[in-house]
């Protein structure tokens, strides 16, 4: 039986010859040549010496129709797509002032604070924020109305009440 590398050796130019003229690009004859020799590399026990020649280009026309089924799948993206991420300027800046926002938040007494969470960051109506903090609605919407007017105060430089 042949060693791998004297089978490598001999059949190396025809399964090349035989990717190429499947692939018509040289650089994908040669990965579909090499991924050829790795398939019947792992299967060596398996092969039969009468078959080597049509084993070996089977591999490698399976490996170019594998090839060709993911091809299907891609699709090359146009220069102009833009980033959808921000950069990282920008991300440092709302970061910041996420974290002024935070600590101005924390300054407020509780009851502000949690009806201005509740009906920010989580979007209830104000009948839910009054109900889960046990208050009327109208102090619900006061006390959301300061926590704004105390956020936009700070931010703005003014000093806090």
């Amino acid at each position: 039986m042949l060693e791998f590398h004297e089978l490598y050796e001999r059949y190396v130019p025809e399964v090349y010859r035989f990717a190429y003229w499947l692939a018509g690009d040289s650089a994908e004859a040669q990965d579909i040549t090499a991924e050829t020799f790795v398939r019947a590399w792992v299967n060596w026990d398996s092969i039969r010496t009468e078959t080597l020649k049509a084993y070996l280009l089977t591999i490698a026309r399976n490996v170019y129709l594998g090839q060709l089924r993911e091809r299907r799948f891609r699709t090359e993206l146009p220069e102009s797509v833009p980033d959808p991420q921000p950069d990282p300027e920008t991300l440092a800046a709302y970061r910041e002032s996420i974290e002024t926002v935070r600590r101005i938040l924390l300054t407020l007494p509780e009851i502000d604070r949690a009806a201005f969470v509740l009906r920010v960051q989580h979007a209830l109506p104000y009948s839910e924020v009054a109900r889960v903090l046990q208050l009327s609605v109208g102090a619900a919407k006061v006390k959301v109305h300061r926590a704004r007017l105390r956020l936009l105060t700070a931010r703005a430089g003014a000093e806090v009440e």
